[in-house]
């Protein structure tokens, strides 16, 4: 089923700039009083009304019962790990698996025609709901210096291509290569070293827009940049906390194991601006007795934080659980620990006294009597999992709440323990194994040293850019080509009108893609689309069916092999894209045998298992039930802080000034239920009762009546870090119980608030949960000011 002319309304345009942003129009607002628990029938119902819209019930439907089984296929859409012992045969997904899954299976596809049909000026003037609704890119696409239409190009022709233009620059660093959490273990190992061996250390990555913070903030503080517990852990555990997260969107199989622990006796304490469903209650929809028995309460305290008011509790729950302590010696904190584990303990307890309670709490916006019962439930439990998501990595100063995460544990014994442990909760399926095989932009001496050693080239040594560092250094044309495995690079990064200059200076764009996005319609001054397979579909070489693998949040490889036959012949795998081009790049200079990787994953794995601690015998390990689990010292108890070798790291830190004017509010962005990333399944959402419209702003009761405004009232959002005036024009009011001076919108529509130089302290990623924010009443001159923007930017009118 191929789509040509997109719905019959899109026409030919000449010379126009394509939108860096989805249309700024308004559809039908629907409200509805949020929902108190998650899954449960409904989650059933709308999986299956996603594999109706796209076209995919019989493709779709058939491998919804292969994804995440031990045979099966890994799910494309979130990190959460999978039981390792029996998995449901009634299906081992999630709704937004399934959503995931109906996208890549569609049975709808664009090609040549729809190209030929469609302008790139044209197809920006589509939503990102639409754009995704087009279906799969069915072969290689081509967009000539200032040209208007993508025509297609043969495999080999794009390789020459870009072999044409990396040759040419004057030096390796000059290229940049992006990398999207879903590539495989053995894309992404040669992806690195193919770039390597080019010559740069140049990777920005998703995990510098997600769990940098979570990386740098771990590694330092215990000596390893990952989660510490086991999804066993959740079974048999004490209490679980979940803080800056919302597991009921963007993890919901995590649902099940707070379930099991809570039936074993775990208590859970939620900490989040926004009272999400899915920390309140959940229908399992695997069990029909849950289906009909009323939904299990999850959360036995929910602590309303206020935006960045999270460094403000975590102070006051060490200062009470220390209040405990002096109250009952040796009975709250684990004393041999703390002596033997650790470092910089008796620092914490004189830092911890210059603060009052009562400024803590109406920094945080919780009441003493809330903190003291918080901190009653950790003091008198040992084996505590604390889990967080973006809510805390992307603020200014997520890396010291990480550390103040962490100093609540050690002051607890409650690392390196059963049921007890770290766990940052990861966004895409394979985001941690890109990291682990190098996919890193600040690699260590010792990883480098082993790819030299092994392979026997020079390896660069001189440290890459992140994602913020190449937006900054494609402004200033030091960057002139970009290559990207996977992902929406434009709509992921913050500043978008910025990111949208920065595109466009590139000299060459490519981006590797199942499915058309707004990055390909923000291009460089020539653009590549290089479709490949899905994750659920055959991967034949030689006429074998291979498989690859991933790292799921937990630290476990496993394998995955799809079921489905390609939707086009003209596609090819992420392996083969990066094999390839390092041939046409590299030719007879290199020293690395490329057709071996082409004509063996297996051969890929035997180098990885060479190359990097914990995957030996990769092969024979990878294809047992279960996979199997990484090396994970601070898991057995053993630490490397940063600058304490051989112990955990107390960590000192300051609360931050949240004052505002009466006129400013802090503004998070957050996805909708029918949404993972960049990607928009749905104008709906539906726990939060917010339905057919994206562009909304969460505001609480109080700054609604106080601004002079009414619930619907249409209004224009404005940020002026850096002395610059960004603008995100015509949002709706909505009410919402959030904490006062606190909003929450949507990303990707408000990125274009979020500032290049608003970054987490040390981890240098966008703080997109922490936004200072103007709010005023919509006027419909706002887009002149937006195109005056534009043009003063660009040089080109957008109209």
């Amino acid at each position: 089923m191929e789509n040509k002319n997109v719905f019959n309304k899109i026409k030919e345009s000449d010379s126009q700039l394509p939108s860096a942003e989805p249309p700024y129009k308004l559809l039908d607002l629907k409200l509805k009083p949020p929902k108190v628990w998650a899954a449960g029938i409904p989650a059933v119902i709308h999986s299956l009304d996603q594999l109706v819209l796209n076209a995919s019930v019989l493709r779709g439907g058939r491998a919804l019962f292969s994804m995440n089984q031990f045979d099966g296929f890994d799910c494309p859409s979130c990190a959460w790990p999978d039981p390792d012992d029996e998995r449901s045969r009634l299906g081992e997904y999630c709704e937004n698996g399934a959503k995931a899954l109906a996208e890549e299976a569609t049975s709808k596809k664009i090609g040549a025609e729809f190209f030929k049909e469609n302008s790139v000026y044209d197809l920006a003037k589509l939503t990102d709901f639409e754009i995704s609704q087009l279906g799969r890119i069915a072969e290689p696409m081509y967009l000539p210096k200032e040209g208007k239409h993508y025509q297609p190009i043969s495999w080999d022709d794009a390789f020459s291509k870009i072999s044409e233009k990396l040759n040419a620059l004057e030096s390796p660093d000059e290229a940049i290569f992006y990398t999207s959490g879903r590539t495989s273990n053995e894309a992404t190992w040669v992806y690195q070293l193919f770039a390597r061996e080019f010559g740069t250390n140049n990777f920005p990555d998703c995990s510098n827009m997600c769990h940098e913070t979570s990386g740098y903030a771990l590694s330092r503080s215990i000596g390893i940049g990952k989660g510490t517990v086991k999804l066993e852990d959740f079974y048999d555990t004490d209490l679980i906390i979940i803080i800056g997260q919302n597991p009921g969107t963007n993890s919901p199989r995590m649902l099940s194991a707070l379930t099991k622990g809570k039936k074993n006796g775990a208590k859970i304490m939620a900490i989040n601006p926004l009272p999400e469903a899915g920390l309140k209650g959940f229908r399992n929809p695997q069990e029909v007795r849950a289906l009909l028995d009323k939904p299990y309460e999850l959360s036995d305290l929910y602590l309303p934080v206020r935006i960045n008011g999270d460094m403000a509790l975590l102070k006051a729950l060490q200062i009470l659980v220390l209040e405990e302590e002096a109250k009952n010696p040796g009975k709250v904190l684990d004393q041999d620990f703390i002596i033997n584990k650790t470092a910089g303990f008796s620092e914490l307890i004189e830092e911890l006294k210059l603060y009052d309670l009562d400024f803590l709490s109406a920094e945080c916006g919780i009441s003493i009597e809330n903190l003291r019962e918080a901190a009653q439930m950790i003091a008198s439990k040992k084996r505590i999992i604390i889990c967080w998501g973006m809510g805390i990595t992307q603020q200014h100063n997520g890396v010291e709440m990480i550390y103040n995460i962490v100093n609540l544990l050690l002051m607890k014994g409650s690392l390196g323990i059963q049921g007890g442990g770290v766990c940052p909760v990861r966004g895409h399926s394979n985001v941690q194994g890109n990291r682990t095989l190098l996919i890193n932009h600040h690699p260590t001496t010792e990883q480098l040293d082993r790819l030299e050693e092994y392979y026997g080239f020079k390896v660069p040594r001189k440290g890459g850019y992140d994602v913020v560092n190449a937006l900054k250094a494609m402004h200033e044309e030091k960057v002139k080509f970009m290559f990207c495995m996977g992902g929406n690079f434009l709509s992921a990064a913050p500043d978008t009108t910025f990111t949208a200059e920065a595109m466009r200076k590139l000299e060459m764009s490519v981006i590797v893609s199942i499915k058309l996005n707004r990055n390909h319609l923000i291009h460089g001054k020539e653009a590549l689309i290089l479709p490949v397979i899905s994750r659920s579909e055959k991967d034949m070489i030689n006429g074998e069916l291979q498989h690859v693998s991933t790292e799921n949040s937990m630290g476990v490889v496993e394998w995955s092999r799809g079921v489905l036959d390609p939707i086009s012949d003209h596609l090819i795998n992420e392996t083969h894209v990066a094999c390839r081009m390092a041939k046409a790049v590299l030719g007879k200079r290199s020293v690395v045998d490329w057709d071996k990787f082409i004509n063996s994953y297996d051969a890929v794995r035997n180098d990885i298992e060479q190359c990097i601690p914990g995957f030996e015998n990769y092969n024979k390990r990878v294809v047992q039930k279960g996979g199997f689990y990484l090396p994970n010292e601070p898991r057995d108890g053993i630490f490397n802080s940063e600058f304490y070798p051989g112990k955990a790291a107390f960590n000192i830190t300051a609360v931050p000034d949240n004052s505002l004017a009466d006129d400013e509010y802090l503004m998070g962005t957050t996805r909708t239920h029918d949404q993972f990333n960049t990607v928009v399944y749905g104008l709906n959402d539906r726990y939060r009762g917010i339905f057919n419209e994206r562009r909304v702003v969460m505001m609480n009761e109080k700054d609604i009546e106080k601004a002079g405004l009414k619930e619907g009232d249409h209004v224009d959002l404005f940020n002026y870090d850096d002395g610059i005036e960004r603008i995100a024009p015509l949002f709706i009011v909505v009410k919402y119980p959030i904490p006062q001076k606190s909003t929450m919108t949507y990303f990707p529509e408000t990125n274009v608030l979020v500032s290049i130089n608003n970054v987490v302290n040390g981890a240098n990623m966008p703080a997109s949960k922490y936004v200072r924010i103007k709010i005023r009443k919509h006027s419909p001159e706002i887009f002149k000011k937006i195109e005056d923007h534009v043009i003063a930017a660009t040089g080109t009118n957008a109209e």
